[in-house]
């Protein structure tokens, strides 16, 4: 069991402040890479943190997880919190996230493998052609950071 299942038997349903790492990583092209999960939702690769992992270790994991993709150095981004973080589940269980948002390269070129379990699709995007159903809120911080590092 983990850390966010002990949690729930602790305090049902009633809304927790979870930390989560989302990272968007380029390739060597200056593509994205996104992943698509199991509701037909496309995003970057991320997801909560477990206790004793550092932001940046639970990152790394959750992007080679989730894609199978390494990746080399990370540098912060932004942290997203606040009000409209507020998610609830189907089962009921409330949460706010603390979203820590780094930036990295891959160490190679490499395709992208999905784990079946989390992701269905992941793949690299070119930022001209992101698919549609891409959270409005990370396709604005990806046009962010890429204008910001333009050469």
């Amino acid at each position: 069991m983990g850390y966010i299942e002990e949690l729930r038997e602790l305090t049902g349903s009633r809304p927790l402040l979870l930390t989560g790492v989302g990272v968007g990583v380029l390739d060597s092209s200056g593509r994205i890479l996104l992943q698509k999960d199991f509701d037909g939702r496309w995003g970057i690769p991320g997801g909560f943190m477990e206790l004793g992992e550092s932001a940046e270790d639970a990152g790394r994991r959750e992007v080679l997880e989730e894609t199978g993709v390494e990746i080399g150095k990370m540098s912060l981004v932004t942290v997203i919190s606040g009000p409209q973080t507020f998610s609830r589940l189907a089962n009921g269980h409330e949460y706010y996230s603390v979203t820590i948002v780094y930036a990295s390269h891959t160490e190679r070129d490499q395709e992208p493998r999905p784990d079946g379990k989390e992701t269905a699709e992941a793949r690299f995007f070119r930022p001209d052609e992101l698919p549609e159903g891409l959270n409005p809120m990370i396709r604005n911080q990806i046009f962010q950071y890429l204008n910001m590092h333009k050469k």
